[in-house]
């Protein structure tokens, strides 16, 4: 191909002499590409160039002999070279076909190059090899399929169809015989290689999905929408971490998809569904039972229980088939929420069981105060309860508020309690959980979940109920919420109706000294126009209004339609101050008394003078908007998220601004391609290894 440069400016075309005669031959290069099949269209894929390398070592050295298996994608996928199947590692997928490539063609109905089998491949780089060694050329091949190859010269390849008998039904001659270009090499197709991924690991994300089996306004599953979201951070990786990257400090961040929506309508209830669902409108009746449903679901105590023991049990499988295989990763591992999969994975996380040596911060607090300040209120208790004299025995026992609510009458007889005692305690603990039941119902009741300020006759404490009775103390469906097999680093929620879930639980307040038992950060981030998304901060600090944080653009500065609208409002608020201090004095002067002309002068003075005076307080009301900028980072919103902020929200698009509600459904599924959300997740991630952006971006903490 090299015989492609020499100038020759007049000769004709007729048969290019750039293979000269005599052995100018090379062989062509491999590439390995695999077939994706979308809504029943073929699509052939290149893989990495990294990959194709790996496979071309594996397939040279004679293991495709074997049932040998070489990981590409990152590990996600494995590719058997015997059988040439491409098979999904972490998730359900139909295998692929897998093609060692080196000749192509492509129709005028085509829009890529498609490869010829390897076997066909082979007879036409034998045939081209003799056409260029011995300078021989207009070849003829025949396909299996009676097509015809024909090798013009190493620029002209043509594929033509085959001829149809006359008693066939065919289309016209012109079709038939309208030729296809034939290409040797990936080289000369016009096709986007992607170079690799980086091999070193740094962090794990578990990422679980909303109502429905689609998760984007292209209605993608959840695998492929995670998919885009792994691309654009290996995008911002090499864009705000390029120091980091070139000091070997940074690999990159494994997104895996966690699928629950197929377990669950796998237990048979869409059969269920399918024999009450009236005939009409026959579409939309089934979008509701396959997507908006699973919000009933999941408040349905027999499939909450299915929905969160698959989510559970998955995320602990996939990170145990992850360390498997990737046996040299030390990095820690974050969970990811969109929609209704960040209100599973919050309740998830409030009924973790915390580990006593290494939280100190629960639904109470510190630790000290959930220990030893639970003990005291046994104490006090039964100091009520006139029982002082078996403070020692519950001391004893290490028994605190939690433990004693768990007591039963056994429990109490086998620590010595006499009868008499005994019934005073057990009446107490079922008063008070009537009393919690009937706050329930009471929408003014405030004791449920952890509200800050205790109320009266220690109720305060009930309000930090520790984590473990969040089921109840928020108004979660019961059942018995797996634990994980890991403590995740950050808890990301996008889109997330979490506030309104707990709002509608009876959750007034969160207590600002609670925190989730294993997870020590928490970030909720949202569009501005997202119907489904709803606020947090509000519940730990509701007695003082702030904006959330405005999430910085991906390349360092506000949206240009945003400045503008800032500088459009601060000037209007400019001009009506004006305004309205000119009407003022114009105001002033026509409704004061006519004085001599000998005053006139002092009388202007007075008159500037209180236009001075009042236009000063008109001017103030543009100079708060600057402070509460200032003041913003330094609002603490308890310890949710470790001291720090936790409603992010982004920047909406200029097209988006022209109307919320045309971009409403749009502004809930826009997370999965959102540089700024996948930028917040990377920062916030490589922040707790030291690791920080090559610069840092406006605006952000």
């Amino acid at each position: 191909m090299a015989a492609q440069e020499p100038p020759r400016p007049p000769p004709a075309p007729a048969e290019p002499p750039e293979p000269e005669p005599g052995g100018r031959y090379e062989a062509v290069v491999p590439h390995w590409f695999y077939c994706k099949v979308t809504d029943t269209r073929e699509r052939w894929v290149p893989f990495s160039a990294q990959d194709s390398e790996r496979l071309e070592e594996a397939h040279g050295a004679g293991k495709d002999r074997d049932d040998v298996v070489v990981p590409t994608s990152g590990g996600r996928y494995d590719v058997h070279l015997r059988t040439r199947q491409r098979v999904a590692v972490y998730w359900e997928e139909e295998a692929s076909e897998v093609r060692r490539c080196t000749w192509f063609y492509k129709g005028d109905k085509d829009n890529k190059f498609i490869p010829y089998s390897e076997s066909f491949s082979e007879e036409l780089e034998e045939a081209y090899m003799i056409a260029v060694t011995l300078d021989e050329w207009k070849k003829k091949l025949e396909s299996p399929n009676r097509e015809v190859i024909i090798l013009h010269n190493p620029k002209l390849m043509v594929h033509y169809h085959p001829v149809a008998s006359s008693d066939d039904w065919v289309s016209t001659p012109t079709e038939q015989g309208r030729p296809r270009t034939v290409k040797r090499g990936v080289e000369n197709i016009a096709v986007e290689i992607p170079s690799g991924e980086p091999l070193q690991i740094d962090h794990l994300v578990f990422v679980v999905h909303g109502i429905g089996p689609a998760c984007d306004i292209r209605f993608r599953s959840i695998v492929q929408c995670v998919n885009d979201f792994r691309n654009v951070s290996l995008s911002m990786l090499q864009a705000h971490f390029k120091k980091a990257q070139e000091q070997q400090q940074v690999g990159r961040v494994e997104f895996l998809p966690v699928n629950w929506h197929s377990s669950l309508h796998s237990t048979g209830v869409d059969v269920d569904l399918e024999r009450i669902t009236l005939p009409s409108i026959n579409r939309l009746r089934h979008f509701i039972n396959d997507t908006i449903l699973d919000v009933f679901f999941y408040n349905s105590s027999t499939y909450c229980q299915t929905i969160v023991d698959t989510v559970a049990s998955e995320m602990n499988r996939l990170h145990q088939l992850f360390l498997q295989r990737n046996p040299q990763f030390k990095g820690g591992v974050s969970i990811a929420g969109h929609s209704l999969g960040s209100l599973i994975l919050f309740d998830l996380l409030t009924n973790q069981k915390a580990d006593p040596e290494e939280d100190k911060h629960c639904a109470q607090g510190s630790r000290t105060t959930s220990s030893t300040g639970g003990i005291e209120e046994v104490k006090e208790i039964l100091r009520k309860l006139e029982l002082s004299e078996y403070c020692d025995v519950f001391e004893k026992e290490k028994m605190d508020r939690q433990a004693l609510f768990l007591c039963t009458e056994t429990n109490l007889k086998e620590m010595g309690i006499p009868l008499g005692p005994r019934m005073k305690i057990l009446h107490y603990l079922s008063s008070k959980t009537e009393m919690k039941d009937q706050s329930s119902a009471a929408p003014g009741h405030s004791k449920r979940g952890a509200e800050a300020g205790g109320s009266q006759h220690g109720d305060g404490t009930e309000d930090g109920r520790n984590c473990q009775y969040r089921d109840i103390g928020l108004g979660q469906v019961s059942a018995n919420y797996p634990q994980l097999n890991y403590k995740p680093t950050i808890f990301f929620a996008f889109g997330s109706p979490i506030g309104m879930f707990l709002t509608v639980r009876g959750v007034k307040r969160i207590d600002p000294n609670y925190s989730l038992p294993t997870c020590k950060g928490f970030f909720n981030i949202f569009h501005p126009f997202d119907p489904v998304a709803y606020r947090i901060e509000p519940m730990i600090v509701p007695d003082l209004e702030f904006e959330p944080m405005l999430l910085p653009h991906h390349k360092g500065r506000k949206r240009m339609h945003l400045e503008l609208k800032e500088g459009l409002t601060r000037m209007s608020v400019d001009l009506k101050n004006n305004l309205l201090g000119s009407l003022r004095v114009a105001w002033q002067s026509f409704t004061r008394a006519p004085v001599p002309a000998l005053e006139a002068g002092s009388t202007e003075a007075e008159a500037e003078a209180e236009a001075g005076t009042e236009k000063q307080p008109d001017t103030k009301p543009e100079e708060p908007p600057t402070a509460v900028k200032e003041e913003t980072p330094l609002i603490t919103v308890g310890r949710l998220n470790g001291g720090n902020r936790i409603d992010y929200v982004l920047q909406e698009k200029p097209i988006e601004s022209f109307n919320e509600y045309l971009f409403a459904l749009q502004g809930h599924l826009c997370y999965w391609e959102s540089e700024d959300t996948v930028l917040l997740v990377l920062k916030e991630i490589y922040q707790t290894q030291g690791i920080t952006l090559d610069q840092p971006l406006p605006g952000s903490q």
